[in-house]
């Protein structure tokens, strides 16, 4: 049985494939198998009572760094709309009161923006990546993700607010992009390309 040699604190199966994808260039000689998630762990999940993308990131990646004896990375991300003043920003995954329950949550961003004229429906994706390991080290960087709001979702890929958001010098909403594109432009990609170096440095890869 393969231990695993990085934990993911993230109960979507989304988000770890995306995550792998993202990271898998820059570890060398580790395989898909390596990492486990929360879920493979059994790992319970942390109060995320943490008012930045920042915060929160680093209170799940240090829990599951504590629960698991392993070196565990994390993200949090989120929407932020500019005519709300940033929101829902840290609440997007709750934003319609349910956290997780993705339909809801769309389905209220869109009729909170619903009078406001296309140019001012600017919006950005934030993701905040976090290291932790069990000796309390950690570290912590941004991906941004510019772009804009449509009026109806699109598109069948991706989650959450994909379908709703078209990404600066895109013509198609995330939803409906490869997810080799997506992973290439998104602010998910770019926290994560950032962290990679880090990672591999805690795995003694370089």
């Amino acid at each position: 049985m393969t231990v695993p040699r990085l934990a993911i604190a993230t109960r979507n199966a989304h988000k770890v494939d995306e995550i792998w994808a993202i990271l898998a260039p820059h570890l060398p000689g580790v395989e898909r198998h390596d990492v486990a998630s929360a879920i493979d762990l059994d790992a319970p999940s942390p109060v995320e009572d943490g008012v930045t993308f920042e915060a929160n990131a680093l209170i799940k990646a240090r829990a599951l760094a504590a629960a698991s004896g392993m070196p565990a990375i994390a993200d949090d991300s989120g929407i932020a709309v500019d005519v709300l003043g940033g929101a829902p920003g840290v609440f997007s995954a709750r934003w319609a009161g349910s956290h997780g329950d993705d339909a809801a949550n769309l389905a209220l961003l869109l009729d909170q923006v619903g009078d406001v004229p296309d140019e001012h429906r600017g919006a950005q994706f934030v993701c905040a990546a976090a290291l932790a390991t069990p000796d309390g080290g950690d570290v912590v960087v941004l991906g941004r993700m510019p772009g804009r709001l449509v009026r109806a979702p699109r598109g069948e890929g991706g989650f959450g607010y994909d379908p709703i958001f078209v990404a600066e010098g895109e013509e198609v909403t995330n939803a409906e992009l490869s997810p080799e594109r997506k992973n290439e432009i998104s602010h998910r990609g770019a926290a994560f390309r950032a962290l990679g170096p880090h990672v591999a440095a805690v795995l003694g890869l370089r």
